[in-house]
């Protein structure tokens, strides 16, 4: 982990902070996505007993570098991640993978963040870069992945982070 971060706040942006903690069945303690049903305020307004599959958002730093180099100064927390990791294929895992952070905590993987206009209104035009196409046409989000808190734990940047692949065929992340 290169940075944690949270907001108390529905803020886009999340401020980076030397640990933070993860409840089981809940999320981080005291961001505004704390909470056994979702908290994202469009899917609140769509179905507020929706279950929170949103507990925590993790984004790999390798990301924040391919914006940086397409012009958008963007660092940890900025696009409203708990965890940025680092060296570490977050899109690549499968629904269901189990990450390990730190000596305690345990997120299961959920989907893929849907990256949503307010993006642009942080960066115009940074929304078409979280949003792209594979070589079938496609589409690849790239804003990072979703995950529940399966046991809680302190967190802090530096930790490490194990990966725990799901038994049976990988299911690919989708948006949640």
């Amino acid at each position: 982990m290169t940075a944690v971060s949270r907001d108390a706040e529905h803020r886009f942006s999340k401020d980076n902070v030397p640990a933070i903690r993860l409840l089981a069945g809940l999320g981080v303690e005291g961001d505004t996505h704390l909470g056994v049903t979702v908290q994202h305020r469009s899917r609140v307004a769509a179905d507020p007993t929706q279950p929170n599959l949103r507990q925590v958002h993790l984004m790999h730093a390798e990301f924040h570098d391919e914006l940086r180099d397409a012009g958008f100064d963007v660092a940890a927390g900025a696009l409203g991640e708990n965890v940025t990791t680092r060296g570490l294929d977050l899109l690549g895992l499968p629904r269901g993978a189990r990450l390990r952070l730190g000596a305690e905590a345990e997120v299961e993987i959920t989907g893929l963040r849907n990256p949503c206009p307010q993006i642009n209104a942080y960066r115009v035009g940074l929304l078409k870069e979280c949003v792209g196409k594979d070589a079938d046409g496609n589409v690849v989000r790239k804003a990072g992945i979703m995950g529940v808190v399966l046991r809680g734990g302190e967190i802090r940047p530096g930790d490490p982070i194990t990966v725990e692949l799901p038994d049976g065929p990988h299911v690919p992340l989708e948006r949640v």
